[in-house]
């Protein structure tokens, strides 16, 4: 039990997750500026300013670099992660959000009656490089003031 304890102590890992749940709590708080309505969905979902994913991975990373060397394997490892995590999130994700936004203009157009889709597939799930470089920023500052 003493080492799953140790989990709290996890700097690496507390970084990560405060990285995540900023931006996420970011979004919320982002929505209900522009839009005048809070939404709590924002906390959980994908997609939007700034990237959470994004943040996670390079809060990771900085914290692994940080903690073991920027010159160390694991720093490295948690790199590689990092970037191809933000490569997809900008490409391989944002492809498919926008695939799923003509796919449901067409069910529209056409009717679902021709394709028995139950609701509109969901578009917002990649990112813009901005949003993408908000995160990476974000993940930076808050794992730069959580170890020091």
């Amino acid at each position: 039990m003493k080492g799953l304890i140790g989990i709290f102590d996890n700097k690496v890992l507390i970084s990560a997750l405060l990285s995540w749940f900023i931006a996420q709590l970011l979004k919320l708080i982002i929505t209900l500026i522009k839009e005048k309505e809070l939404d709590f969905t924002k906390m959980i979902a994908s997609g939007g300013m700034p990237s959470a994913h994004t943040a996670t991975v390079t809060a990771l990373a900085v914290s692994v670099g940080e903690l073991n060397g920027y010159e160390s394997p694991l720093f490295g490892i948690s790199l590689v992660f990092a970037l191809i995590v933000m490569y997809d999130a900008s490409g391989v994700r944002r492809a498919a959000g926008k695939q799923a936004q003509v796919l449901n203009k067409l069910v529209e157009q056409l009717g679902n009656k021709d394709f028995k889709i139950e609701g509109r597939l969901k578009e917002l799930i990649g990112h813009t490089p901005i949003e993408v470089f908000g995160g990476a920023i974000l993940g930076i500052v808050v794992t730069l003031l959580y170890l020091y």
